[in-house]
């Protein structure tokens, strides 16, 4: 894993610190502590309601956490300093902290009505205040890197499942963010399209540059991209080096997890 340039070494970029999630009398999450460096790819495993999402979606204040406080980039997300003390943060806290994390869904949701090129011109447009040239011109050379640079006048109707998820990539990518969530991004997909979606994963993961926070279901793919591997079941059950953890996993609960995958 590289250090990403002008960042401090003692800062990770994530930190999550006593974190739980309820979701009414159901706990999800139960005092999550967790850091990850700057240009860490981290991949998270778990059984399905496990947490693994909502983790994500704290990430990206879709989900607000029940308690802890969570930090990106050295700067609270869901809370700001007051006189001191740590207070929940407004809604213009929120925006420009939640600006450095983007997230890839399992589901596209790319604008219908749209090109492709217009879906991945306009956050950049209307969120960053960048020219309709300079977007274009970025979102032109993102749907290239990812395969697409042909297909820039179709609409999602148009494309395959695994292209409109690598429109999903491209859109994301062009806001740089200093995080990236993926949260089961092939779920959705055929199995015949899962291979294309992950290699533009593996691709961005080798240009080593940004943090990734992968919640998969795919175990060579999380072997093969991650720095370490987190085995999640509403808390950090087991995480390290994915060959320690594939390969050798030392709590009882990973290793029944991890037979499923071996056949």
């Amino acid at each position: 894993m590289k250090q990403a340039a002008g960042e401090k070494k003692s800062q990770p970029m994530v930190r999550y610190r006593g974190i739980s999630k309820s979701f009414g009398n159901l706990q999800v999450l139960n005092e999550i502590d967790l850091d990850i460096a700057p240009a860490e790819k981290v991949a998270v495993i778990g059984p399905s309601g496990s947490g693994k999402t909502t983790l994500g979606r704290m990430l990206v204040t879709l989900e607000k956490p029940t308690a802890g406080t969570i930090e990106v980039n050295g700067e609270l997300l869901w809370h700001k300093i007051v006189n001191g003390k740590p207070m929940p943060a407004d809604e213009k806290h929120l925006h420009r902290v939640r600006g450095n994390v983007g997230m890839v869904f399992q589901q596209f949701n790319l604008f219908p009505h749209m090109s492709i090129l217009r879906n991945v011109m306009e956050a950049p447009v209307h969120v960053l205040g960048v020219s309709k040239k300079e977007a274009k011109e970025q979102a032109v050379a993102m749907l290239d890197k990812v395969g697409l640079g042909q297909k820039l006048d179709n609409y999602p109707r148009q494309l395959s499942g695994g292209q409109q998820q690598r429109v999903a990539i491209a859109r994301a990518l062009v806001m740089c963010p200093k995080v990236m969530v993926f949260d089961e991004v092939t779920s959705a997909l055929d199995p015949e399209l899962v291979g294309e979606v992950l290699t533009v994963l593996k691709d961005i993961a080798a240009e080593g540059k940004m943090t990734m926070l992968l919640i998969t279901h795919e175990m060579a793919f999380a072997s093969e991209v991650a720095d370490r591997v987190i085995f999640m079941d509403g808390k950090i059950v087991e995480q390290g080096p994915p060959e320690q953890l594939f390969g050798n996993p030392q709590n009882p609960r990973t290793k029944t997890f991890l037979s499923r995958f071996r056949r």
